[in-house]
């Protein structure tokens, strides 16, 4: 795909003519479609299929899916003989897309409070379509302002970090899964923490005695969001990177860290994991694609036998905080279909030229699979919990957490 095909733009929507399409992420990074989503079940269906994906931009896409929906029903011949009623019921198949992504239910719950105030057989009209826009799209502008605090505030995060450590020379920071303007509606979570600290404490711009020389993004089976999607927002932003598979961490910190004990030229220690969010509860658990709560342990393993002082970083807006919800052994985790384990999916590529997609069997058929989508990890592992509040939420001396604030 040239440069000039590339885009960091997973949402488009036209204000003025009320059309939402969305960037087909399951052929990215090699080819750039936008599929047009005219109804809520069409949003169903792109949210189910991971067409979109990230709890953030799963949440606008249902939102802008209920005003295109209300808008193109307003405008048909059959206008006048849908109700209230038959919205809330829309809502309810809608949430049911991905289950575990709080952010979703949230905007729905948000709707849902905004349509309480009619009578269920009342019809749709103008007014309930004008109170629906204007939630969407406040929703959208604030995801992205608020993307964009998330980033400031984890950057300076990481810089008093760094300094209270005494740390210098060059660092690195490991990631997972995709968090990025791909997920949300630009900039990012955990991403967006990383591009935010590339910019300002990348070799040529730091003023610290420390340094972001580089980023491990993990390949994130068995999807591979990290291989096709961080990745591709890493080499879009000319930010050094090395994709590394999920299994590869422990030896990865193992040897990095090991050398700069050595004084070796040539490294750059994991300072930081940073990872997004789709549902943190109010004692801090926080549930994100799997494969999470498997780097928290790592970090805990190396910073009690080594000493090695890795900050395990959650980035997420505020709407990912479910205060109802107490502990992370009460989250409801997805489970994806077999055959995402089982089989790889991608385009049979000859030199610069990129086929058809095809299927390859990559397991015995027929055998039994757990496929979940995401894990818990105890807020024990977690040490900041940043969103777009200035404070950064960490633990008091009871290692507890405060997200009430």
């Amino acid at each position: 795909m040239s440069n000039q095909a590339r885009t960091l733009k997973a949402i488009k929507f036209d204000r003025e003519n009320i059309k939402l399409e969305i960037l087909n992420q399951l052929v990215l990074p090699y080819a750039t479609t936008y599929i047009p989503i005219t109804t809520i079940e069409d949003a169903f269906n792109s949210i189910k299929s991971m067409q979109v994906r990230g709890a953030p931009a799963i949440a606008i896409v249902g939102a802008f899916a209920v005003v295109v929906d209300t808008f193109n029903y307003l405008n048909s011949q059959n206008s006048g003989d849908r109700g209230v009623n038959e919205l809330l019921q829309s809502l309810d198949f809608l949430i049911s897309s991905r289950p575990t992504a709080v952010n979703l239910a949230n905007a729905i719950s948000d709707i849902r409070t905004l349509l309480a105030k009619y009578d269920s057989t009342q019809p749709l009209n103008e007014e309930i379509y004008n109170q629906l826009l204007e939630y969407a799209t406040n929703l959208y502008d604030e995801d992205l302002a608020n993307n964009y605090k998330i980033g400031e505030n984890g950057l300076n995060y990481i810089r008093d970090s760094l300094k209270e450590e005494g740390f210098e020379g060059p660092f690195s920071i490991v990631t997972i899964c995709n968090t990025g303007s791909l997920a949300t509606s630009g900039h990012g979570t955990a991403l967006g923490i990383i591009r935010s600290t590339y910019q300002a404490l990348n070799k040529d711009q730091s003023k610290e005695k420390f340094h972001l020389e580089k980023i491990y993004p993990l390949e994130t089976r068995p999807y591979n969001q990290g291989a096709k999607l961080t990745s591709y927002e890493l080499d879009y932003e000319k930010i050094p990177f090395t994709l590394i598979c999920d299994n590869m961490v422990s030896s990865l910190i193992n040897t990095l860290n090991s050398e700069s004990e050595s004084k070796s030229n040539n490294s750059e220690p994991v300072k930081f994991i940073i990872v997004g969010a789709d549902r943190i509860v109010e004692n801090g658990d926080t549930a994100n694609k799997i494969g999470t709560f498997q780097l928290a342990t790592i970090a805990n393993y190396f910073n009690s036998a080594q000493n090695t002082n890795i900050k395990f970083i959650v980035a997420a807006p505020r709407t990912t905080i479910d205060l109802k919800t107490k502990q992370g052994s009460q989250i409801k985790i997805e489970e994806r279909p077999k055959h995402e384990l089982t089989t790889l999916v991608g385009p049979q590529l000859n030199g610069q030229e990129v086929g058809d997609k095809v299927t390859v069997g990559i397991a015995t058929p027929g055998i039994d699979v757990w496929n979940p989508a995401f894990d818990v990890t105890p807020h024990s592992l977690i040490d900041a919990i940043v969103t777009e509040n200035t404070k950064v939420y960490t633990k008091d001396l009871n290692g507890e957490f405060d997200l009430s604030s």
